[in-house]
């Protein structure tokens, strides 16, 4: 027993922590659905207060001492504990690198940042949004250089660490360079092959936001979402939040269009059900959450984009959207359904993007913010960059900020290194998507029936249950057979686009 000791008590610590940072996911949750904006000024003092707390346990030099006499007698913990104490140091050494007024810094920051671009979008302000990034970009340096210096990393590098452990932009750099090579002449044959066929007719509103929410709550209960453990709510910006067992998913509203609100929900459905089938064992330690935002994002696209945009799903959802609209005649047959959802066209807002061109928003934001983090691009020059950039990359012009710069929430909050993960899990969700139809044939039958039980087992066995256990490439390793690349991607959208 004494042998097990250090172990025993980082087990207790962490989860503590764990519930500090449960109760500031709901904080963060209610700020962005909930809460009034008056509320803003306190709700950054509670959020500091829990952070420099969390901070101060984390960084306790007895926490310290407790990793090194556990990390001795490794040899006599399981596998699970093994990568628990793994997972551990890794939390660990990020906290580390920073001292407690560094983190409340930036913790109230970005809370008032957040505020502030949320008002700003609407009115299209970039010059106020400006003034409050600033602080938040300039902390954001400083606690990158910091962790750099711990880890032995890139500034860029060490906040990507964060966000997908163990990787780093020149393994980025490869992945989108062989995208890039691919994805401009691909799109050019999909565009030529689309202008073949009819356009979509037009699906006339307006819809009530009653009626979207019946149908997202429709789609989110045949996914498989547990209701006991979660709910759906409206925010600025659609967002998975909250714990493994009180999931918060929210989306946004659109009287004039269903069809983007509706991906929406389905997008955060997946990753809610990722969250909900994290191993209930280890909910409260490190092992025990989600294995870093690639196969997070993993899970979201492979629900939206793998599985949503496909035939068999359309086929089960076309009878229910027409029930629950009251649609008919030729805008609501299955074919026109396809064809809207899998509609090639660049376009100017990330969220809404098509899966052949949506890389294209990625690789931008991955571009920029590396500029801003290094200072090589001003704040001020970001509106310019950014309108070159989707000039380039997809050829259109930005109108605004708000379809622009100021559309993501990710900066604001000092988010720097997470862009990359939205297709690096793209990828992933090819992979993982193509490995469960090969392993179980029942899985596309399913779904066209409305039946996605077996999908979910597959993935609760290879995806969910695994927390942290494993890294991304060696889960996918072990799911699919290959590490990340961009292989199932490519040839994903060559059958779905070209065939």
């Amino acid at each position: 027993m004494l042998a097990m000791k250090p172990y025993a008590e980082l087990e207790q610590r962490f989860r503590r922590l764990s519930a500090v940072g449960g109760a500031l996911a709901m904080l963060g949750w209610d700020q962005s659905a909930m809460m009034p904006e008056g509320g803003a000024e306190a709700r950054a003092e509670q959020m500091a207060t829990l952070s420099v707390l969390r901070h101060e346990w984390l960084t306790d030099p007895a926490l310290g001492g407790l990793l090194e006499a556990a990390e001795e007698q490794a040899d006599r913990l399981t596998d699970w504990q093994r990568a628990n104490l793994r997972e551990m140091r890794h939390e660990w050494r990020h906290a580390t690198a920073l001292n407690g007024k560094l983190v409340d810094a930036l913790s109230r920051a970005a809370a008032t940042c957040e505020m502030v671009w949320r008002k700003a979008k609407k009115e299209n302000d970039f010059k106020a949004f400006a003034k409050v990034f600033g602080p938040v970009l300039e902390l954001t340096r400083e606690a990158a250089a910091a962790k750099a210096a711990l880890l032995g990393r890139s500034p860029y590098d060490a906040l990507l660490d964060e966000y997908y452990p163990g990787g780093s932009s020149k393994s980025i750099d490869a992945i989108f360079a062989d995208l890039g090579k691919f994805l401009p002449g691909f799109i050019d044959k999909a565009l030529a092959r689309q202008a073949k066929k009819p356009a979509p007719l037009p699906i006339s509103g307006p819809f009530s936001t009653d009626k979207q929410r019946e149908a997202g709550l429709f789609f989110m209960k045949a996914l498989g979402f547990d209701f006991h453990h979660g709910r759906l709510d409206v925010s600025a910006h659609p967002f998975t939040g909250g714990t493994p067992s009180d999931v918060r998913i929210t989306t946004r509203y659109a009287d004039e269009d269903f069809t983007r609100s509706l991906m929406g929900v389905l997008h955060e459905t997946g990753h809610a059900l990722y969250e909900l089938g994290l191993p209930g064992k280890w909910q409260h330690q490190p092992v025990g959450r989600a294995g870093g935002m690639v196969l997070h994002e993993s899970q979201s696209l492979l629900v939206e984009m793998q599985v949503c945009r496909g035939d068999e799903f359309l086929s089960f959802a076309t009878p229910v959207l027409r029930r629950i609209f009251g649609g008919d005649g030729p805008a609501w047959s299955l074919e026109n359904l396809q064809r809207t959802y899998r509609r090639v066209q660049p376009s100017l807002i990330r969220v809404d993007a098509d899966e052949v061109t949506y890389p294209a928003h990625v690789i931008l934001r991955y571009r920029l913010e590396q500029m801003l983090l290094s200072g090589d691009l001003a704040i001020n020059d970001l509106p310019d960059a950014w309108a070159d950039g989707m000039q380039t990359l997809l050829g259109v012009d930005v109108p605004d900020h708000g379809h622009g710069c100021l559309q993501d929430i990710h900066w604001s909050t000092g988010s720097i290194g997470y862009f990359p993960t939205y297709t690096l899990g793209a990828l992933a969700a090819a992979q993982l998507f193509a490995a469960a139809k090969a392993a179980d044939p029942a899985i596309q039958p399913g779904i066209a029936k409305g039946d996605f039980k077996p999908l979910l087992r597959w993935l609760r066995k290879h995806v969910h249950s695994l927390g942290s256990l494993l890294s991304t490439d060696d889960l996918l390793r072990q799911a699919t057979g290959n590490p990340l690349n961009a292989t199932a991607f490519k040839a994903h959208l060559k059958a779905r686009y070209l065939s």
